[in-house]
């Protein structure tokens, strides 16, 4: 097995195997450690010497080995633990996939929404520290504190490792999802750094949606999570030039959309609204299957998405709903009222200065002829944003409207 293939069955085991390790020992800390410790030295053998007839069963008995050195080497519990250090690993381990009570302990409330994202990559996602460091442009040394300390505070929230029950589950479900539409997002636009998107990430949110569906496959929101995911990325290629410069919605080449991912995203779309209630995600999910659905730009559908956007902002209110909206209301009734709609959000903290706002505010103000406004607000979006695709984009925009 090349050593891609092994990365990516190592990332299929991990939260699978530390499942199994936090439910038989306890100690979330010690056992994640003792997994990442296994998966590294899977991650230099197998590749060399051949994945094992029951890879799983290795990584939880080299694991479970790391796990007891490490007990034995803890002189203050060395007596306490040492019947556990004696005995012998079991080599059977059990059937339970346990990914879905993973996830739910990594988005455990006592966390920061970073925390959560990092320790997810972490624990679910199979990431080292050096990568998830990496993805976020941060040190090592700084993603690998915030990690220890994410995995301190499950210790002294003295969280167990089971579902949540009722009201509880539901709502902590809802910390799972938005960590992975998080992940994905980071993934699918960068917020900062050279490159557009950071497809290992949006392949990971993916991956990790699809596993949470596989386990509720009846959660109409879960549906139009991967759903959203699937037709969002379906057009990343058409996202980028050759030399990595963005390329808006409206001037993609939808050729290069991949139809697959696009067919299997308006499928899922379908059953996610086949519900009698309606989700922020299942919403959002609709618009990007409208989208879709458009062979051109000129062919988009924008009624129907500015009255899902309408929905949405009823039902989840957030300013850059309200912003997306206001693109869709410029292009059924022109771009003064899309405008209009902008105003509202002038007085809104979360928006201030935000790049988003100003370019958008800029292109809506080019469609009214209004170009010096357009090259002002192009300039600004530009200095806003962290991205240097975007800085890019925008700075041409601006240039293209000095000429």
């Amino acid at each position: 097995m090349t050593a891609p293939a092994v990365e990516d069955l190592l990332r299929e085991l991990t939260p699978q195997v530390l499942g199994v390790l936090v439910r038989r020992h306890g100690q979330f800390e010690d056992c994640e450690d003792a997994v990442q410790e296994a998966v590294l030295a899977a991650a230099v053998q197998w590749p060399a010497d051949g994945v094992p007839t029951n890879p799983h069963g290795w990584l939880v008995t080299v694991a479970s080995r790391r796990l007891i050195d490490h007990v034995r080497s803890d002189h203050a519990r060395r007596e306490r633990e040492s019947a556990a250090a004696t005995e012998e690993v079991p080599e059977e381990v059990p059937d339970t996939d346990d990914t879905l009570v993973l996830l739910f302990l990594c988005c455990h409330p006592a966390l920061t929404p970073s925390s959560q994202t990092a320790l997810t990559l972490r624990a679910v996602g199979g990431l080292t520290t050096a990568e998830i460091a990496r993805a976020f442009l941060v040190p090592e040394a700084t993603m690998a504190a915030r990690i220890s300390r994410a995995k301190q505070r499950i210790r002294h929230a003295g969280s167990s490792f089971t579902l949540p029950s009722g009201v509880e589950r539901e709502e902590r479900l809802q910390v799972v999802l938005h960590v992975l539409y998080l992940i994905f997002n980071e993934g699918y636009t960068a917020s900062s750094g050279s490159a557009l998107h950071r497809a290992e990430l949006a392949h990971e949110a993916i991956r990790l949606a699809r596993m949470v569906r596989a386990q509720l496959p009846d959660n109409n929101e879960v549906t139009g999570l991967l759903a959203l995911m699937l037709l969002t990325h379906a057009r990343r290629e058409a996202r980028t030039t050759a030399d990595g410069d963005l390329v808006p919605l409206a001037e993609q080449d939808r050729t290069k959309w991949d139809r697959d991912l696009i067919d299997e995203g308006t499928e899922l779309v379908k059953a996610a609204l086949a519900g009698s209630a309606l989700g922020p995600y299942q919403l959002q999910a609709a618009i990007a299957a409208t989208h879709a659905d458009a062979d051109t730009a000129e062919e988009t559908n924008w009624a129907q998405v500015h009255a899902l956007y309408l929905i949405l902002e009823r039902i989840a209110p957030n300013p850059m709903v309200t912003l997306n909206r206001a693109i869709a209301l410029a292009e059924t009734e022109g771009a003064p009222a899309g405008l209009a709609l902008l105003a509202t959000l002038d007085g809104d903290e979360r928006m201030a200065g935000h790049h988003r706002l100003l370019s958008v505010r800029a292109h809506l103000l080019e469609k009214t002829g209004d170009l010096a406004g357009a090259y002002e607000h192009y300039g600004r979006a530009a200095k806003a944003t962290a991205s240097l695709a975007e800085q890019r984009y925008l700075r041409a925009r601006a240039d293209r409207l000095r000429l």
